[in-house]
């Protein structure tokens, strides 16, 4: 088998590509903000965010995923206006570069109906559709895919002592009630993009027992995106520095792939397509 059609192209849009097995997509992190937890302030000017998105596009980025409100635990949220300051002039630009699926970061309604019309094609809601009543709504009437993350809490309290009986049948019971509330208010199925949202209101423990049972998500019948690149669990299982997560990393992102992810939100794109076309060859042989 070629290698070309062991991982997606951008051209092949990603209902096709899904439906088709055509997998895992690699989503790449375009994080506009001064204060996220990794990369904060790298990429803030509209400039440096287009570079960064269209270098992540020749290293095989299928979507790119734009945030312009950093989500790190005890983060604070920024308003509306300052949120689409900083990334609606990075989609136009995009869009007007590339035809890659363009992803927003947001949890706020109003923020998505702006980056839709400004033509993003996703959107990518950390609340699981829960902190804006109206989101639902915007992503119906703007026929849009939507990913619903599952969190415990808000960004600010997430870690603050979360606790779980059961993590995976407890994400499990969000995921499935949210994506009946989303389909209900007109929502398309098949446009629906499921995430257990490693680090957003979980304990090492938790966030490890997620990546091992990636195939009880799969019953509810959508896509999995995870999230792992970079993350605290990360360090705290072999105790290193934010910047010597690497390896940790990419050794996550082989296991939930193996374990069913479909979508792998990544920084390093080239480092992630490399891991992940091996165990893709290991799959498929």
């Amino acid at each position: 088998m070629a290698m070309r059609s062991m991982l997606s192209s951008v051209k092949i849009p990603m209902a096709r590509a899904l439906r088709c097995n055509i997998s895992p997509l690699v989503m790449g992190i375009l994080n506009v903000t001064p204060d996220s937890f990794f990369d904060g302030g790298k990429h803030h000017t509209m400039e440096g965010a287009l570079d960064h998105a269209l270098r992540m596009i020749e290293e095989g980025a299928d979507i790119i995923d734009i945030g312009g409100e950093s989500t790190r635990p005890y983060a604070d949220p920024v308003p509306e206006e300052e949120e689409l300051r900083r990334i609606v002039p990075v989609i136009e630009a995009l869009r007007a570069s590339s035809d890659i699926l363009i992803s927003v970061d947001t949890y706020k309604a109003g923020v998505a109906d702006a980056a839709l019309r400004a033509g993003a094609d996703i959107i990518n809601d950390i609340s699981g559709l829960t902190y804006d009543d109206a989101m639902a709504q915007v992503v119906a009437r703007n026929d849009a895919w939507v990913v619903i993350m599952h969190i415990k809490g808000t960004p600010r309290n997430m870690q603050v002592d979360p606790h779980y009986d059961d993590v995976v049948v407890e994400i499990s019971e969000f995921l499935r009630l949210q994506m009946d509330h989303a389909v209900r208010a007109g929502v398309d199925p098949e446009k629906i993009i499921i995430d257990p949202g490693i680090g957003f209101g979980k304990r090492v423990e938790d966030n490890l027992r997620i990546l091992k049972m990636l195939g009880e998500f799969k019953k509810l019948g959508r896509p999995v995106l995870i999230g792992t690149s970079m993350k605290s669990f990360i360090g705290k299982v072999a105790g290193l520095p934010i910047e010597e997560r690497v390896e940790g990393t990419l050794a996550s992102l082989a296991v939930a792939l193996m374990n069913g992810a479909d979508i792998l939100r990544v920084h390093d794109v080239k480092k992630a397509k490399k891991v992940l076309m091996t165990v893709k060859a290991v799959m498929d042989a």
